[in-house]
């Protein structure tokens, strides 16, 4: 796993993943645990010590949270089954793929757009589970959408947001299926 720093507790998932990204190969990202995650459990960008590099020579950031509170419910990665965890992994993945390319100007447009307009949100978001996708990743995605989605723990207003700003897992089907043909 060249130029990849992951924790040993979750390496083996992902390794797992990231082979499904062969773009990635040679992309510099580190896999982080960080206390303090707002409203999410994984957040990937790119590092601000490499914003000004060249496109070829920036580097990446995944942060995760190991356990987070979801309007008061809480959650540890290991309470994730590992499947579902694959799939939150693949959804990050499919960011950096989306900021991959990007010049310095337009990353910073795009993240305020990201921060500020919430149809840019949506937009990005169901853009990182489309790269996920098409990197052979859709199972894992409709399994961690289907985890959040029928989690009696989590609250209808989080559940509301991952439907409002993410594909659903019938678009996902949908999309494997014309894939698939």
């Amino acid at each position: 796993m060249k130029e990849k720093d992951i924790p040993d507790s979750i390496r083996k998932q992902v390794v797992f993943t990231l082979k499904h990204f062969p773009d990635l190969v040679n992309t510099p990202i580190t896999f982080r645990f960080k206390e303090n995650l707002t409203r999410s459990f994984m957040q990937a960008q790119p590092d601000l010590k490499s914003i000004f590099s060249t496109v070829k020579n920036r580097s990446y950031t995944i942060y995760i949270s190991k356990n987070f509170n979801i309007e008061g419910s809480p959650f540890s990665i290991e309470d994730l089954p590992e499947n579902v965890l694959i799939g939150w992994i693949a959804h990050e993945l499919g960011h950096i793929i989306d900021y991959k390319d990007r010049s310095t100007l337009d990353l910073f447009w795009f993240g305020f757009k990201y921060v500020t307009m919430g149809k840019h949100l949506r937009e990005a978001e169901r853009q990182a589970d489309l790269f996920a996708i098409k990197n052979g990743m859709g199972d894992y995605i409709v399994q961690t959408k289907n985890f959040i989605l029928n989690n009696s723990s989590l609250s209808e207003r989080y559940k509301e947001r991952i439907k409002r700003l993410y594909l659903s897992p019938e678009d996902i089907m949908q999309l494997l299926e014309k894939i698939e043909n």
